[in-house]
């Protein structure tokens, strides 16, 4: 492995702005890692050596400049990237090649951000495992026979797997969080809205979030200044200034966490949590006490109806936003021989599109939106989410940020789960509550359980996503970062 590969993206921005390293280098070195390790991890489902090369040729001529030019960055496979395959891993989507860039995408572009390629992930983002992806499994370089997390596995496993030093992600219910636990990475959720949705193949519009993973909480913060910012072509994006996420990471990490409270959420107090998870996470507050915290237990009663909340109103809006895949626009299209009407090639395509998980949430969330049941269930879940953000904005008035385990348990070996589909739900237990609020958070890792990464969640109010990176890397500042046995 390339002592390139090694390092930070703060350390390999600082080296090609120095020239102690061209961007052209840096760039080889990971597409040649990516080689040398994909065909075990399988973090990529495209890679663009062509595309990413000419990228860093550009800032090595000094054409495209800023604080991450030259850096290279993989992609989820659920963000529009124009010309390049963007598949959702899904079948449905098989070959499509956007002809626009998503917002976000755009914004790597001007920043000189090379871009290596698109990264595995459940299918349109529904899991907790990537072993939903229609073109396989991805693994977690701690452990083969282990899953990466999920939905997008593919994106923590390629920092994991040293074969990108960024990636980009996208939190629906905790797929940049829950990934970046268990494989020892960092993983932010921004502000809902406070990221561009424009260009991201939509699972819940209303959850949506796309954020930074990276290894250390400085580099994550440095990816979020660049892809944050109003977008006035989504409208859900938030019209102020970003947060100073990246000074706030380096207050942090001087250590000094004095004044700051922090919440214990009294209702996530050892629930159907591992005994390791538990015990890196109570190490890791009595870390931050000596950093000068305080810590407060709060109540929030309404957390325990989150995950039965959440698989209403997500897969509603699911079952909505995937009526556009009818094998008539684009995509895959079976049965078109010009002997079925367009409503047999609709359900043919549909019935060989889409995976077991994506038909059971279109199902379970178009039953959820009918009539006679609207009101009972997807009505009921939107009162249940108001209930939660108010528990959120009574928790701030009394402490600056929350902190829990971010999954309650470490890396579970393939097929464990996939046969209960609610066992694999609570991978997300301590996630979902964020995004029905809408606020940022951030998973760090924070110790290891039986050799596997444990990550330790905060999280902030809304618009305030200084305050969970100033915790983070104050606790990375404290217990360090982890590095998964050699490939």
């Amino acid at each position: 492995m390339s002592d390139l590969t090694k390092m930070s993206a703060a350390q390999l921005a600082k080296a090609i702005a120095g020239k102690e390293a061209s961007a052209v280098e840096v760039t080889t070195a990971h597409l040649d890692r990516i080689a040398a390790v994909d065909d075990q991890v399988h973090a990529f489902l495209h890679v663009d050596r062509e595309g990413a090369l000419a990228a860093a040729a550009a800032v090595d001529r000094g054409e495209v400049t800023g604080p991450l030019a030259g850096v290279p960055i993989a992609v989820k496979d659920i963000v529009a990237t124009k010309g390049v395959p963007t598949t959702a891993a899904s079948k449905i989507l098989e070959g499509w090649r956007p002809p626009y860039d998503a917002t976000i995408v755009e914004r790597l572009r001007a920043a000189g951000l090379p871009m290596l390629g698109k990264t595995n992930m459940d299918e349109f983002a529904m899991g907790s495992s990537t072993e939903y992806s229609a073109y396989g499994a991805t693994k977690n370089p701690w452990d083969l026979g282990r899953i990466p997390g999920g939905s997008g596995g593919g994106s923590s496993a390629s920092l994991a797997a040293y074969e990108a030093p960024l990636a980009i992600g996208t939190d629906t219910g905790g797929s940049i969080r829950q990934p970046g636990a268990v494989t020892g990475t960092v993983g932010a959720k921004p502000t809902y809205g406070g990221t561009s949705r424009y260009g991201l193949i939509a699972f819940s519009s209303s959850l949506d979030t796309p954020g930074p993973c990276a290894r250390t909480v400085e580099d994550a913060a440095l990816l979020h200044s660049v892809i944050a910012g109003h977008d006035w072509r989504d409208s859900t994006s938030i019209p102020k200034p970003v947060p100073d996420v990246v000074g706030a990471a380096r207050l942090g990490a001087t250590g000094d966490l004095s004044g700051v409270k922090l919440g214990i959420v009294k209702e996530f107090a050892g629930d159907g949590s591992e005994p390791g998870v538990l015990s890196a996470f109570h190490e890791s507050l009595e870390a931050l006490v000596k950093l000068g915290a305080e810590v407060v237990e709060v109540s929030c009663p309404h957390f325990q109806y989150a995950l039965p909340a959440y698989y209403l109103i997500a897969p509603s809006e699911a079952s909505s936003n995937l009526a556009r895949f009818d094998g008539v626009r684009y995509g895959l299209r079976v049965g078109d021989d010009g002997n079925r009407s367009l409503e047999e090639v609709m359900s043919l395509t549909r019935e060989a599109g889409f995976g077991p998980e994506v038909k059971r949430r279109i199902i379970l969330g178009t039953y959820a939106l009918s009539s006679g049941y609207y009101d009972a269930y997807y009505g009921q879940a939107q009162k249940v989410r108001t209930l939660i953000t108010r528990d959120f904005e009574s928790a701030f008035e009394r402490v600056d940020v929350l902190v829990s385990p971010t999954t309650p348990f470490v890396a579970f070996p393939f097929g464990s789960r996939t046969s209960d589909p609610y066992q694999m739900y609570l991978a997300d237990l301590f996630t979902i509550p964020t995004n029905l609020y809408g606020g940022p958070a951030i998973s760090v890792p924070c110790g290891l359980s039986e050799g596997l990464p444990v990550g330790f969640q905060v999280m902030a109010p809304t618009m305030a996503d200084d305050r969970m990176y100033r915790v983070a890397a104050a606790l990375e500042s404290a217990v360090g970062t982890f590095t998964p046995p050699a490939l």
